[in-house]
């Protein structure tokens, strides 16, 4: 049965089988069936496309970033150096021998805490104590012939009053009482450093702190000029960081000392992660370093807990004043363009503008922003990446994501919003 497919037909008469019967004619009936059904299927998904409105009951194709946000607070906020230290010991004490000797015993422990006067060790006193008992034997014979010729001196000076003798044997005798008095000076000097030296046979701390290892065993034949000596004391309660600022950093520091105030330093260990203790800013060195153009300063901490240990890397933080009433935003709000640094600041109708700002000191996870922003702003902390100036957004509810850098202790909050007649998305 043939149709014809020339022959036109009456408008709105079309046969409930031409479709059918256009796809038998071939591919090519089959590719424009294709086609009406993809057209008819974008013209009901995207009714934009004709100029309407969305159906009841279907959103329109464009998504809207969903945001968490901050609001702006205000707070005190401290002013801080960072810098790189090493802790460094008050004093670093090698303990020597004074004499020479037999090393006869040692009363300290390695890694034991001493304090000053403490016994550390005894040199073999025997040569010593022979030597004192001499030198006293000589300075007893030299007194006993001072006295004598102070005898003879007064009687001498009887006569010559007589005129029974000449007055050269008194001058004689006085010139040999003189004599005697300085071998008796001699000799008392040489009583007292043979005491001295048993004095130096008893080997005592001379500062509190902590001893190292022993640099000599028991029975060692010690010497003046041993150079590792027998053991090192370190002072480690108080202790000290010593640590380098840049010389621009001078005129604030400067500034702040001149106040009489205690400047303020923490000192962390070498991640970060925790504080080793709490000191004060003791001295600041006389010159700036040209090579490196930075000064060096001393913090002196108490180190109770003996958190703090020689030669050891830590993280100084230097306080130099503190902003009262700043306005505080988490440092995540912070990102840096083509304006310099800005933030985006979400406004009442649900949309973001960018705010440029200058932001001013800055710690942990919270900066200060000096120009830009009031208390109460809200600015958005993550989702920054998929926004731009004029953008419609949804803030989430709840709490805001960890690392945002909201801290009670600095008046910084996250203050999340929540609006009835956001947008949702099927």
């Amino acid at each position: 049965m043939k149709t014809d497919l020339g022959t036109p037909k009456p408008a709105g008469e079309i046969s409930k089988t031409s479709i059918s019967e256009i796809a038998l004619t071939g591919s090519r009936g089959r590719w424009l069936l294709f086609a009406l059904l993809v057209a008819g299927g974008l013209y009901w998904w995207h009714p934009w496309s004709a100029g309407k409105s969305p159906a009841p009951g279907h959103a329109a194709f464009v998504q809207v970033p969903t945001i968490r946000v901050a609001k702006a607070r205000a707070g005190d906020i401290p002013v801080t150096f960072d810098a790189l230290g090493t802790v460094t010991p008050l004093a670093n004490v090698t303990v020597r021998t004074q004499i020479s000797g037999q090393l006869m015993a040692l009363g300290f422990h390695e890694g034991q805490t001493v304090a000053k006067g403490d016994f550390l060790a005894q040199v073999d006193p025997r040569p010593f104590q022979v030597a004192l008992e001499q030198d006293e034997g000589q300075l007893a014979r030299d007194q006993a012939l001072l006295r004598q010729a102070q005898n003879d001196l007064a009687r001498y000076r009887v006569l010559a009053r007589q005129d029974s003798i000449a007055r050269q044997q008194v001058d004689n005798q006085e010139s040999l009482v003189q004599q005697y008095e300085g071998t008796v000076k001699s000799d008392q000097g040489l009583v007292d450093g043979a005491r001295l030296n048993l004095i130096y046979c008893h080997i005592t701390a001379p500062v509190a702190g902590r001893v190292g290892l022993r640099q000599v065993d028991q029975g060692n034949y010690v010497q003046t000029s041993d150079t590792n000596g027998i053991v090192v004391i370190a002072q480690v309660q108080p202790i000290s960081v010593i640590f380098t600022l840049p010389e621009d950093d001078l005129p604030a520091i400067l500034a702040a000392m001149k106040t009489g105030e205690p400047l303020g330093v923490t000192a962390s260990d070498r991640s970060n992660a925790s504080v080793l203790g709490n000191g004060k800013l003791s001295a600041l060195d006389n010159q700036v370093d040209t090579t490196t153009g930075t000064v060096k300063l001393r913090a002196e901490f108490a180190n109770r807990d003996l958190a703090l240990y020689p030669n050891q890397f830590v993280n100084a933080k230097l306080t130099v004043r503190t902003l009262h009433d700043a306005v505080l935003i988490p440092s995540s709000a912070v990102l840096t363009g083509a304006p310099g640094s800005f933030v985006y600041k979400v406004r009442d109708d649900r949309t973001v503008s960018v705010q440029p700002v200058t932001p001013g000191p800055a710690i942990g996870e919270v900066t200060s922003i000096t120009q830009g922003l009031s208390p109460g702003d809200d600015v958005v902390i993550d989702g920054t990446d998929r926004l731009k100036d004029g953008a419609k957004v949804m803030v989430a509810t709840g709490e805001a994501p960890a690392g945002s850098g909201g801290k009670a202790k600095q008046g910084l909050s996250h203050h999340p919003h929540t609006h009835s007649d956001q947008p949702t998305h099927e």
